[in-house]
């Protein structure tokens, strides 16, 4: 079975001066949403190839979630939440906090966070992290410490396991929504771990990084597969469209055009990805 077919770039993306690229979500009415993590910036781009700023400037964004109010959750120095009519509001922040990595979230509109506490860009000992769960009320729960540098947040089909790359070790760790340690469900093959995305077999799909694709590992953490893309390093990835099969796919560089940096590819999967529940926090 290909896993992966009718790779594409996103023109109207790949047109355009792009530093690191994170984050990818369809958004309403076909939008294709992602970040810019250095240059700054959460952006769409329309199916008619319109590319909009959604939110200028911000660095860092490593994760959005959509909210049930409408709007994005969007990770950074803090986390907030972006409403439709551009007002902010504040989820998350701390003073020993360098910068809140990925976000995902449960099936029953938890928030999920990867709390980064060291800055490896910066060359700083690495430090451990915490993976928080913030509920309805804003009740934040540390679910791990056992995490250097958090990125890609899944959940299992049912539910009941939470999956965390951690970027350091390259691997994907697995812990239990309902408490228990996290354990190492699987390594990279090459590359590293960075965003992460769920299928409805329960296969666990991690972009590589400086591995330049993607693998799809089993429940078990049997390793399936590994597509190569067209780009050096792959950030980041997500499921969506009518049926849960389109795929999208950030990256840090692109081999067309490479003086314009980062872009989006769109591809088709063979097996429907789990929907990421929008956040009620």
């Amino acid at each position: 079975m290909t896993l992966l077919t009718d790779v594409e770039h996103v023109d109207a993306v790949l047109g355009r001066p792009h530093s690191l690229l994170e984050a990818p979500r369809f958004g309403p009415r076909g939008e294709l949403v992602y970040s810019d993590v250095i240059a700054g910036g959460v952006w769409g781009c329309s199916p008619e190839g319109a590319v909009r700023e959604i939110l200028p400037k911000r660095r860092g964004i490593g994760g959005i979630v959509a909210h049930a109010d409408g709007g994005w959750v969007i990770s950074g120095r803090s986390v907030i939440h972006l409403l439709p009519g551009g007002e902010q509001r504040e989820i998350l922040s701390g003073d020993e906090v360098c910068g809140y990595n990925d976000l995902g979230a449960t099936p029953d509109g938890e928030l999920l966070a990867g709390v980064l506490r060291y800055r490896p860009l910066a060359g700083e000992d690495p430090r451990p992290g915490q993976l928080l769960a913030v509920g309805r009320h804003g009740a934040v729960e540390v679910l791990t410490e056992d995490v250097v540098w958090p990125n890609g947040i899944g959940v299992s089909p049912d539910g009941h396991t939470i999956y965390i790359s951690d970027y350091e070790r390259g691997a994907v760790l697995a812990l239990a929504r309902e408490g228990g340690g996290a354990r190492e469900l699987c390594r990279s093959p090459r590359g590293s771990a960075d965003g992460l995305a769920v299928d409805c077999d329960g296969g666990v799909w991690v972009a590589l990084g400086e591995g330049g694709g993607v693998a799809r590992f089993l429940p078990d953490g049997g390793l399936d597969d590994v597509v190569d893309l067209p780009a050096s390093f792959v950030s980041s990835l997500s499921f969506g469209g009518s049926d849960m099969r389109d795929v999208l796919i950030t990256t840090a560089d692109n081999h067309v055009r490479p003086e314009l940096g980062g872009t989006l590819l769109r591809a088709r999967s063979a097996i429907p990805g789990v929907e990421v529940t929008p956040v009620v926090v």
